[in-house]
């Protein structure tokens, strides 16, 4: 079988130790599943920050207005690309990273109305290009098939962590450019689902994000592990991307949840007789997601039941 080559450096180690920690420590805070509102806004960034890297102009405000089905002016094919990317990003739950069909499968829902080849292999050569400047030749098309088939069937059966193992397919895929358009996107994305194999917390964390603020070294990694044949550098560039991406979801869940504590505790004041339904109305949340906070703001000793669910009211000591 084929085995990609690259190495795990000790600070590939050290990063992927910290990463996994604060994934635990995210996942248990947010039970795998962001607040609702954030969960979108992570999306829309991972959208229109994928596309950007392919010189996509339209903004976060604009990609938000498409999501919502709203009209928005803007180049007809920078459009068409959100709109695919979101269709695409919509089956994140659905594609198996491992299956060949899959990939294809989402390659055309991304590249409808761009290209003709969309959901293919391509048939001719293709280059590699950061604006004007040359970066890669990537290998012959008529290769292509068993390069990616040997590329799934590795990433599927390696005993390599699959925070470094993400990455070594992120690079192989770039590499390879097994698509006559689309690669970025797609490398990027396919990224994305084989980290939620591993914790499906991954579907709301915009790595994209971290990626387009740093671009210019997001193609130095590539052309360095390019030179050294071997995929270490990306591995090292993107594992800093995870760990940077995943501390900033941190933060604004954090960020989000005080202020749902501070909304219920204002709620309950203003009227000690509410219930978990009205709560739940009037924070937009679930009952579970109501509950959760009032089980912290209870335990923070930041409110009391005074008697029953019936008839019983709440005591808020501080807000």
């Amino acid at each position: 079988m084929y085995i990609p080559p690259f190495t795990a450096t000790d600070e590939i180690t050290s990063l992927v130790a910290d990463i996994a920690e604060q994934v635990g420590q995210l996942a248990a805070a947010t039970d795998n599943l962001p607040a609702p509102h954030l969960r979108k806004e992570n999306r829309i960034k991972t959208i229109q920050s994928s596309l950007a890297i392919e010189n996509n102009s339209l903004s976060v405000d604009q990609v938000t207005a498409i999501l919502e089905g709203k009209h928005v002016l803007g180049a007809p094919n920078e459009i068409q690309e959100v709109k695919n990317a979101i269709d695409a990003y919509e089956l994140l739950l659905e594609l198996n990273p491992y299956k060949e069909k899959d990939l294809l499968r989402a390659h055309k829902l991304m590249m409808t109305d761009l290209v003709k080849e969309n959901g293919r292999y391509r048939q001719g050569g293709v280059g590699v290009f950061d604006g004007q400047k040359y970066i890669h030749m990537a290998p012959p098309a008529e290769r292509v098939p068993m390069l990616m088939a040997d590329l799934l069937e590795w990433v599927k059966k390696t005993k390599a962590h699959p925070l470094i193992s993400s990455c070594v397919f992120h690079y192989e895929f770039e590499f390879i450019h097994p698509f006559v358009d689309g690669n970025g996107r797609m490398g990027r994305m396919w990224q994305t689902l084989l980290l939620m194999r591993w914790n499906p917390i991954f579907a709301w964390i915009p790595v994209e994000t971290i990626v387009k603020e740093h671009q210019q070294e997001y193609y130095a990694a590539i052309a360095k592990s390019d030179a050294e044949a071997s995929s270490t550098a990306f591995i090292t560039f993107m594992l800093h991307c995870l760990k940077q991406a995943v501390l900033e979801v941190a933060e604004s869940n954090q960020k989000s949840n005080q202020k749902s504590n501070q909304k219920i505790l204002a709620a309950m004041k203003r009227n000690p007789n509410i219930t978990i339904r009205e709560l739940q109305e009037e924070m937009g949340l679930s009952e579970s997601g109501v509950k959760k906070v009032i089980r912290q703001l209870r335990a923070e000793g930041m409110v009391q039941r005074i008697g029953g669910a019936k008839g019983g009211h709440w005591e808020v000591r501080s807000v």
